[in-house]
């Protein structure tokens, strides 16, 4: 019995080292599936699943790789000193050799559902080495290129059903994406304190003012950008209808909330967790969700 409760602890600690709670971020994977209407379509519906897995094993990878290179660092963090390499109870090793594993199997997979499909995985992969050895030690690039994948996602649910993606959500998603990428940084700049840029060099290059500026930007373009596109022309006559503008107050709300636990409560490193646990946030996520689905599928 022991032994099986080694080998169950193990599979678990494994499992874990691909960062199953990071998963939710592909969620946006559905995005172009519901804008395009498509959502009640059973086959397209299994394919983006399908994509969606793939981009799970995909990211797991990425973020193993991410752990190794940083294992040094996440030792001293206070909070990623407990993932499953830098506690121990998980060898380098044996956590690489799940890394190339599910590495192969979301490519291959990739491969099989669409080339486009495939090219935007491979191009995910890459932006994510480049993030790890070169461009997260670069001021103002490091958050662009979190960015960055958040807008992969997007255009890989497309590209998997092929569906075209709409000026408007790349738009929508890209600046979204760079709120959540400059809370993240700021969480961090203000939770290590002193000891930020001994945990990441390049804090060293930001300040809470120098982000506050970016992220007040950041954020009155989102809200009108997003405001825009529930009335644009292209929207009302793709949709048949005005009735998307009835989304608006749950983003407004959305994203003062999260200002809010960013700045009072001190989150926002971890954008996953906050859905999940912050209640008030999830709810406002759930109405805008159903709101959608009645505008577009009643």
């Amino acid at each position: 019995m022991p032994k099986n409760n080694n080998l169950l602890a193990l599979l678990k600690d494994l499992f874990l080292t691909l960062r199953p709670k990071q998963w939710i971020k592909n969620g946006a994977l559905f995005a172009p599936l519901l804008f395009s209407q498509n959502l009640l379509n059973r086959p397209l519906f299994i394919k983006t699943l399908e994509a969606f897995i793939l981009f799970c094993l995909l990211a797991g990878s990425v973020y193993i790789i991410n752990d190794l290179r940083d294992l040094k660092e996440d030792r001293l963090h206070p909070v990623k000193r407990n993932r499953t390499m830098a506690s121990g109870r998980v060898s380098p090793l044996l956590a690489g050799i799940i890394a190339v594993i599910a590495l192969a199997v979301g490519l291959i997979g990739g491969w099989g559902i669409s080339l486009p499909f495939f090219e935007t995985l491979a191009a995910y992969f890459l932006l994510q080495m480049a993030y790890t050895f070169f461009l997260k030690h670069q001021v103002i690039l490091d958050i662009f290129s979190i960015a960055a994948g958040f807008v992969l996602r997007v255009v890989a649910g497309g590209l998997a059903i092929g569906v075209h993606i709409s000026p408007w959500l790349f738009i929508c998603t890209t600046l979204l994406s760079l709120f959540l990428a400059l809370a993240k940084r700021r969480h961090e700049l203000v939770f290590l304190k002193e000891d930020a840029a001994n945990h990441r060099e390049i804090l060293k290059e930001y300040s809470p003012y120098l982000l506050d500026q970016m992220m007040g930007v950041v954020t009155a373009t989102t809200l009108m950008s997003y405001a825009l596109y529930t009335i644009s022309e292209e929207t009302i006559a793709k949709f048949h209808t005005a009735n998307l503008i009835f989304t608006i107050p749950f983003v407004l709300y959305g994203i003062f909330r999260y200002l809010y636990l960013v700045h009072q409560k001190v989150e926002g490193g971890r954008p996953e967790e906050i859905l999940l646990t912050d209640r008030p946030l999830l709810l406002t996520v759930l109405g805008w969700t159903i709101t959608v689905l009645i505008v577009l599928y009643r």
